[in-house]
C-alpha cells in the first residue's frame, strides 16, 4: 500500500519539473554580463527536473543573450557541473496493537533516498559572424532558437 501512495505522488509530481523561467526559488536561468563579450550562463532545477532540461535551458538562454547583445553565434568558453544533492531520511514506524493477552506489531522500515537537483554554469562569447559555415565549436544562435526552443516548456 504504502509503494502504490508513493508511485501516485510521484506520477502527480512529475509534471512539477523547473520550467524555462527567471531564476527563482524553484529554479530557472539567468544570464549575468562578465565582460564586453562573454556572458555567465546559470540554470537550476528542482528534484523533478533532468539534467537534458537543464542543459537545454542553458543553450536557449545563450542563443536568447546572444542575439539581445547584436551578435549572430555563440562560443562555450568554460562548462561546469553545479547539481546539487541532498539526502532525504524516512524513519521507520512500528506500531503494537492488543487483542486480549496478545500482542500484534507492525513495522514499516524507514528509507534513505538521494534527491539530484542539476545545475550548469556555463560562459559563453557572443560573436557576430558573417553567413555562412561558422567555425567548429561555434553555435549559430537562431539555430538553437529554432531546435531547442521548440522543445522547451514555458510557463503559462
Amino acid at each position: 500500500m504504502r509503494w502504490i501512495a508513493i508511485a501516485a505522488v510521484c506520477l502527480g509530481l512529475g509534471g512539477c519539473g523547473t520550467k524555462y523561467q527567471e531564476m527563482g526559488f524553484s529554479g530557472g536561468v539567468a544570464a549575468q554580463q562578465m565582460t564586453a563579450d562573454t556572458w555567465r550562463i546559470q540554470s537550476r532545477g528542482n528534484a523533478y527536473t533532468n539534467s537534458a532540461t537543464v542543459q537545454d535551458y542553458v543553450l536557449l538562454k545563450a542563443a536568447e543573450t546572444t542575439q539581445a547583445a547584436g551578435g549572430t553565434h555563440f562560443q562555450i568558453v568554460s562548462a561546469a557541473d553545479a547539481s546539487r544533492a541532498s539526502t532525504i531520511v524516512t524513519p521507520g514506524t512500528s506500531n503494537t496493537t492488543f487483542v486480549g493477552n496478545q500482542a500484534f506489531t507492525t513495522t514499516s522500515p524507514g528509507s534513505v533516498d538521494t534527491v539530484i537537483k542539476p545545475g550548469q554554469d556555463v560562459y559563453v562569447r557572443v560573436l557576430k559572424l558573417p553567413s555562412g559555415p561558422a567555425p567548429q565549436g561555434v553555435y549559430s544562435a537562431q539555430e538553437i532558437i529554432q531546435f531547442v526552443g521548440s522543445r522547451v516548456e514555458r510557463p503559462k
